[in-house]
């Protein structure tokens, strides 16, 4: 069962065996921005763990990342971040700078996840 949202599409969406994960942004439970660089990767990341699991995902499921972030800069903590999470069976990823992001968010992070085998 998809939880109810605010929004008008899926949070996270299962096609066979994969999950597909809208964009979630660095903002608190009240969609008020995450201040701080490591911070609001951090928040984003946990924004979409949290949209996964609602599909029956784990981080180690995913395949595919793309990063949305409105500093290109800050590709190396998100390297950092990467390597903490993902030590062993790397998803691949895509890394963009976009001029916005919803609601003042400073990263958005959207994911493939496959859950066979």
């Amino acid at each position: 069962m998809q939880p109810t949202s605010d929004h008008p599409y899926a949070m996270a969406k299962r096609a066979g065996d994969f999950i597909f994960v809208s964009g979630a942004l660095s903002v608190d439970k009240d969609y008020q921005p995450v201040e701080g660089r490591r911070e609001a990767l951090a928040a984003a990341l946990e924004r979409m763990t949290e949209r996964l699991a609602t599909a029956g995902g784990e981080l180690k499921d995913l395949v595919k990342l793309t990063y949305f972030v409105t500093d290109i800069t800050l590709r190396e903590e998100a390297n950092e971040q990467f390597s903490e999470h993902f030590a062993e069976a790397r998803p691949a990823r895509t890394f963009l700078e976009a001029s916005n992001l919803p609601y003042g968010a400073t990263v958005e992070i959207d994911a493939i996840a496959y859950v066979g085998e």
